[in-house]
């Protein structure tokens, strides 16, 4: 989608799946509403603004800019629109998350000794950590795991086996995007997911995930997984990333989702993983 001001009298032929025969399909969008309609072929933009105004006239005027995509095989496909029309931006789509093993890295975010005393409910969250990180080696996903200034800080927690992992890397940047991961994800080929866990929820866990969203990649946030020393920055936090289309999930859903299939191969293993359920702590009711 795209908003787009008319400049030419005519749309070109060439129809798509839904539309009646000799009619261009398009869907025309003002603030969180979307109507899909369709013009005749050569329809001019006099036409458009008719349709428009037709469907939301009582809440705009003729002076604003309005929506207009051409069809496409999946509405969220980008598409030209037609000669003289001017794009200014491009709209938000809804992501749909869904997640494969084959496209998803996982993000584990300084889960440090020295934040034992500090973060709300850390045990709860190593634990919960744990067996994402056990889930990610029985289904060969890699994970990359940073550590915020070990130096002072101290290394990941004992709790948390680092086996397999693909990257251990300190930091001092806040968010985990650092060149190293960069070019770590550079050499996994078709990735698209990142599920991201860990501390602190308002600081290097948001960083990292509007980075990564930055580059195009689709973030998931463990709830049940992540958390701060205020509960009130880790609730505000979780809403704002909510917001700007950001996943916030669950350790289960994750898990789940990822073999999606209870035929799946690795099923039976993922299911003793979840046979006892992600603790009931205090996290869980702040989200």
């Amino acid at each position: 989608m795209a908003a787009a001001e008319p400049a030419v009298p005519a749309l070109p032929s060439g129809g798509g799946a839904g539309a009646p025969s000799g009619t261009v399909p398009v869907l025309f969008c003002f603030s969180v509403f979307a109507r899909p309609a369709a013009v005749p072929h050569g329809a001019g933009y006099e036409l458009l603004i008719q349709k428009f105004l037709s469907l939301y006239g009582d809440q705009i005027d003729m002076h604003r800019k309005f929506v207009v995509q051409l069809f496409a095989e999946e509405w969220g496909q980008y598409v030209d629109l037609p000669k003289g029309f001017a794009v200014s931006e491009r709209c938000k789509l809804t992501t749909l998350g869904n997640l494969t093993p084959s496209s998803t890295v996982f993000f584990c975010c300084d889960m440090q000794e020295r934040f034992r005393p500090a973060i709300k409910y850390f045990g709860d969250i190593i634990s919960v950590g744990q067996r994402l990180l056990q889930g990610a080696r029985i289904l060969g996903i890699p994970v990359i795991v940073t550590e915020q200034y070990p130096k002072g800080l101290g290394s990941t927690v004992q709790e948390i086996d680092l086996t397999g992992v693909k990257l251990v890397l300190p930091k001092t940047k806040f968010s985990m995007v650092l060149p190293e991961v960069e070019a770590a994800l550079a050499e996994i080929p078709g990735v698209r997911s990142v599920v991201l866990f860990g501390v602190e929820t308002h600081v290097c866990i948001q960083q990292t995930a509007l980075e990564l969203v930055g580059r195009g990649i689709e973030v998931h946030i463990v709830a049940d997984a992540t958390s701060s020393r205020s509960m009130m920055d880790r609730m505000f936090a979780l809403e704002r990333l909510a917001r700007t289309g950001i996943i916030v999930t669950t350790s289960e859903a994750v898990l789940l989702q990822l073999v999606a299939d209870k035929d799946h191969p690795k099923f039976k293993e993922i299911q003793n993983l979840i046979k006892a359920s992600a603790p009931e702590s205090g996290l869980l009711s702040k989200v």
